[in-house]
């Protein structure tokens, strides 16, 4: 029986909607990193220390119970006291804490079991710096504005204030119970007084105030038998998210817990000021860099949960529209019709120092918004969907083709023009992350990325759909049309023979970008590529220089330029390996499917609570007993996209094709040796609910519906298997 070996970064993070707190293993904030507490892109909370008369406190263990909650398990050092020495070991300290909607609340425990009554001073030191998160992330830290911090003794609250001219936060920290308590030398105290096995026990809370933000504290100290804090709202609300995403059952004990574990993960990547409703929600991209609204992420998200639910993707279309851009804006980077790539809050934003406000430099999200569009009608049948973002996809199809098409040759281009702006503006937008094959960088703008070419293709495809359900036959025939003449022109201008592979891209001369590299894969996925090259690139994505054993690099490992330790010169993210094994899959390649949905779910398995990271490094699988190495500059953990990779590749295995337009949903289940098994619970096709069991019987994947249900007898879906040659087996 092989060890189990668990990676993950040394830190825990709690997390709900905007708000989250990154501390180290123990609870504490360290000043010289990226922990702290987060709400708005502001880092309101820098430094978190408890300690006993002046010393720190060790660890002896901690957890997360929840995303929302986690437990730490601290203990003393040997303590020199004014009564004598206080051994090491003989106090218990626990801190039980919970984040919510812009405030965190702590259970302070501390019991004696030193077999004598013992006297102490329990100290909790808070800094603030109120940084912006793109000065934390690059390490660049400027203080403008004044901070003010004032202890009311009355009250027990101590308040930071930071005021920049109309720029303001505020983080406030109240004892919420009757214990004696007071503020010096920088620090909260507590004077404790413990007889031998007494337990001692406080409430925190922590408010955190932006400019139009002022929480009104809670009433009193909340804590459950179990001393844990969590509150029966956010218990409430995790119950009710539960029951609206698709369950899962299967006697792979270990793809069970990477399901469920996705479904908490999700929950805690919602934006909940941007929801909709109960139902329809909008996906912030990853904690703890990229906790907002963003264009490709939140889209490729949408599309990857249709498994889980459409409510991403109704919440993502709405709030994406909201901010279609209406005018040229370069600094920006925006042109009419343009799909944003994100927004921030904090305050290089709000005093327009940085272009995010939103910024627009994405080459693909305004493509990708007609595919989610797409997919969402698929899932749902809901024509009004199509009628209610018909301006804005008609919008889309406009930048596209005219803004998208720089030179109108029929690809799309992309090039910044905003002076802070992007260098790329792909999904691989690392400014060194687009390479000729001989390592050097492809400096000169415009380029024309091969993914970007199949997206269109995709979605002109999808537009035709859209326009024939909306009874525009002519407009439908003319977009079927466009996209087989780009499909045609395409494999023409991208195909590089000997390599046996799509080229990157175009560069501004309009020669290949020669590199071999993982975009070529999302050709598949789109469907633009000819079959014979498609069957030819896969092989050549699974060679060695571009197959970790973990999933697909970003880069060939031959090529100069290649780093394992990289962005996206060499590392593998599961999201894009997900969009590739569907792809394999629409060529009818099955042992290539899952072959590389095995090595990103063997990659998985080692990460600590099954957490897929955003990225990890591109190191070679040596054998049965190795396992993955992390991203070393530190990847989001959890991160929407990795996280959504789970559902959509298990969508992928299932061969899940929804039709509600049409009543209909189709499955082509092509189960591996490994997953022998599996149900899918409660999966909403339309107005219909429905549950449906999977097995394998020898190497036949076989299927049958478990349990049905519809509103209205008309409203019922008919399962059917997918049209075309298939290893699948209906049920009986």
């Amino acid at each position: 029986m092989p060890i189990e070996i668990r990676v993950g970064p040394p830190v825990i993070i709690a997390s709900q909607g905007r708000t989250f707190m990154v501390s180290d293993q123990s609870g504490a904030v360290d000043p010289v990193t990226a922990q702290g507490i987060y709400m708005d892109d502001t880092r309101f909370i820098s430094y978190y220390a408890l300690s006993i008369d002046n010393h720190p406190l060790h660890l002896v263990n901690s957890g997360q119970l929840t995303f929302y909650a986690s437990r730490f398990h601290l203990t003393n050092p040997t303590i020199n006291l004014e009564d004598g020495t206080l051994e090491a070991q003989k106090l218990h300290i626990t801190v039980n804490r919970t984040v919510s909607n812009g405030r965190i609340l702590e259970d302070l425990d501390v019991a004696n079991y030193t077999g004598k009554k013992v006297s102490f001073l329990l100290e909790l030191t808070i800094h603030s710096d109120f940084a912006d998160i793109f000065e934390v992330r690059s390490q660049r830290i400027v203080r403008r504005g004044q901070m003010v911090t004032q202890w009311d003794d009355q009250k027990k609250l101590l308040r930071t204030s930071y005021d920049n001219k109309d720029f303001h936060r505020a983080v406030s920290y109240c004892i919420l119970d009757n214990v004696p308590a007071s503020y010096s030398n920088g620090r909260m105290c507590f004077a404790i007084d413990l007889e031998p096995n007494q337990h001692w026990h406080t409430c925190g809370e922590m408010l955190l105030e932006d400019t139009v933000k002022n929480l009104p504290s809670l009433s009193g100290c909340s804590r459950n038998t179990t001393g844990a804090t969590t509150p029966t709202a956010l218990e409430q609300q995790q119950a009710r998210w539960l029951s609206l995403c698709t369950g899962l059952t299967t006697s792979n004990n270990k793809l069970y817990r990477m399901y469920w574990q996705a479904v908490d993960d999700m929950q805690a990547l919602r934006i909940y000021d941007m929801d909709i409703s109960e139902d329809i929600w909008v996906p912030a991209a990853g904690v703890p860099w990229f906790v907002t609204l963003f264009g490709r992420d939140s889209l490729i998200v949408s599309y990857q949960c249709m498994l889980l639910s459409t409510g991403f993707a109704q919440g993502a279309l709405q709030r994406l529209a909201e901010y279609q851009a209406t005018e040229r804006d370069d600094w920006r980077d925006a042109q009419p019709g343009k799909i944003l790539h994100e927004i921030r809050f904090g305050e290089l934003a709000h005093f327009h120092r940085v272009p995010f406000t939103p910024y627009y430099g994405t080459a693909d999200a305004t493509i990708l918004y007609i595919i989610a569009l797409s997919e969402t009608y698929r899932w749902t049948g809901n024509l009004e969907l199509l009628k209610t973002y018909r301006e804005v996809t008609e919008k889309c199809l406009d930048w596209i083709d005219h803004s998208g098409d720089l030179d109108g040759d029929g690809f799309q281009e992309y090039k910044t023009f905003s002076t802070p702006g992007y260098e790329n503006l792909g999904w691989k937008d690392a400014w060194d992350a687009v390479v000729y094959a001989d390592g050097s960088q492809v400096n000169k703008q415009p380029k024309a990325l091969c993914e970007l070419q199949g997206y269109v293709y995709d979605a002109k495809l999808r537009l035709a759909e859209i326009f024939a359900a909306l009874g525009e036959e002519a407009r439908s025939r003319e977009l079927y049309q466009q996209a087989i003449t780009l499909k045609q022109h395409f494999n023409q201008a991208f195909w590089m023979e000997e390599q046996g592979c799509f080229a990157y891209g175009l560069d501004s001369e309009k020669k290949q970008i020669d590199a071999i590299a993982s975009n070529a894969g999302h050709c598949l996925w789109s469907g633009i590529a000819d079959p014979d090259k498609a069957v030819r690139t896969a092989a050549r994505l699974l060679q060695d220089d571009m197959w970790s054993g973990w999933g697909i690099r970003t880069l060939s490992a031959a090529n100069p330029a290649y780093n394992p330790f990289s962005y996206q010169n060499g590392s593998v993210w599961p999201h894009e390996n997900g969009l590739i094994a569907e792809g394999f899959k629409r060529y009818g390649l099955i042992n290539e499917t899952n072959h590389v949905v095995r090595g990103v779910f063997d990659a998985i398995e080692h990460f600590e609570f099954y957490r897929p990271p955003e990225l990890f490094a591109g190191i070679q699988r040596t054998g049965t007993f190795d396992f993955p190495v992390l991203y070393p500059n530190g990847a989001n953990i959890p991160q929407a996209w990795a996280t959504g990779s789970i559902f959509h590749m298990l969508s992928t295995i299932l061969g899940l094709r929804a039709d509600a337009p049409h009543r209909r949903l189709y499955v082509n289940p092509t189960l591996p040796d490994w997953l022998p098994d599996i149900e899918i619970q409660r999966l909403h096709v339309g107005s219909c609910v429905l549950s449906l069991r999977f097995w394998r019987e020898g190497v036949k994947s076989c299927w049958q519906i478990s349990a049905i249900h519809a509103p209205r007898a008309e409203d019922m879906i008919e399962v059917l298997d997918e049209p075309g040659p298939t290893n699948s087996s209906r049920g009986v």
